[in-house]
């Protein structure tokens, strides 16, 4: 009897609730992105185009009903049905003779119905945000430590999906006492998807890494069992870097990724590209590169999700502010590089939603 007085009195009650609500503030902000996400779920990119041809009204009309419409399509039949009846009922209503006394609806029973479509609703937000809280779980889980400890390196590896999971992929493996593996990846698309095939291609990298002493043909290997076992017209970009400890060397394969920035005190270069992404034929070659970077050197590897993200205004971030950062802070080390590069980012995106997921791997030699 005690526990259930003491849990009762733990759960917080509805008018407590409303007050906190209330006076947390930030619901016009809040109320924006939202808008925005709505806009952007619902609205494809041929609607957008049509909406800015128009006058105001005539948008606000058409996107209200082209809203409607989407969130109408995106039901299942028996909530159409039921949301229908929902709406019919609670604008009419209606009225029961029953003998002598007469009982009128005045639309409650079809506010009753459109809250149960919403309940329903709700309930598959809840299941499905569940299961991937419990698969964001697992991937932080397989994340490696944000600044593995090899002497003569500074080293900082960082990962944020756009949504609870996400399809980019940073790794530490130490395969031995003198040589340890360093792997950043991006699985096509992102989400559910894209976080599954990244765990398939995160175990089939870290099984084959040490087997193999040519970075070519452990590419090649891991690009032939992700071209089998893949999905059709998915693929995944890979750079795989091998360094040794107090040695400069980085010896690197990339099979479809953005080219590393290599930081020195002539400036900023980047590297050659690679060969195809992994998935697109299953009999690709790769390159090996060898690069040495003397003291206070970095290499700087990133995804799209950096130079592609867009503020408010749908303006990207773009090469020309990173270089510019970089340049400003290469004396630093690789987790202050990696920090300020963050930070930066995230001040110029604002409230705008990511659009794909971020990653950094950064490497310095010290």
């Amino acid at each position: 009897m005690n526990k259930e007085n003491s849990n009762k009195k733990t759960e917080p009650g509805i008018f407590n609730t409303l007050r906190h609500d209330v006076q947390s503030g930030g619901h016009f902000e809040n109320l924006r992105r939202e808008y925005r996400e709505l806009r952007d779920f619902y609205i494809d990119t041929e609607m957008k185009s049509r909406l800015d041809e128009m006058n105001v009204f005539k948008r606000w009309f058409y996107f209200v009903w082209w809203l409607l419409k989407s969130m109408f399509f995106k039901l299942t039949p028996t909530r159409r049905l039921l949301l229908l009846l929902g709406i019919f009922l609670s604008n009419g209503g209606f009225t029961i003779a029953f003998e002598s006394v007469l009982i009128n609806d005045n639309g409650f029973i079809g506010g009753v119905l459109i809250l149960f479509v919403l309940l329903l609703e709700l309930k598959d937000k809840l299941l499905a945000h569940s299961e991937l809280e419990s698969g964001r779980k697992v991937q932080q889980a397989l994340a490696p430590e944000r600044s593995p400890q090899i002497s003569g390196w500074s080293l900082w590896l960082y990962t944020r999906p756009a949504n609870e999971v996400g399809g980019d992929l940073v790794d530490f493996l130490q395969i031995g006492p003198e040589r340890a593996g360093l792997i950043m990846a991006d699985v096509a698309g992102k989400g559910l998807r894209a976080a599954l095939l990244t765990a398939k291609l995160q175990a089939t990298v870290r099984a084959f890494a040490a087997d193999h002493e040519s970075l070519s043909a452990f590419c090649s290997k891991v690009n032939a069992i992700f071209h089998r076992d893949s999905l059709p017209s998915i693929f995944a970009s890979l750079l795989y870097l091998e360094i040794k400890p107090d040695n400069g060397q980085i010896r690197l394969v990339n099979a479809g990724h953005m080219p590393p920035l290599v930081l020195s005190a002539q400036g900023i270069k980047e590297l050659p590209g690679g060969e195809l992404a992994l998935g697109l034929s299953n009999k690709t070659n790769y390159t090996e590169q060898t690069i040495d970077l003397q003291h206070g050197e970095i290499l700087f590897a990133y995804s799209d999700g950096l130079t592609e993200a867009c503020n408010e205004s749908r303006e990207f971030y773009g090469t020309e502010r990173l270089n510019k950062l970089l340049s400003e802070i290469s004396h630093f080390d690789a987790q202050y590089i990696g920090e300020t590069v963050t930070g930066q980012l995230d001040r110029f995106v604002g409230e705008a939603r990511a659009n794909d997921d971020l990653s950094l791997l950064i490497v310095k030699r010290i």
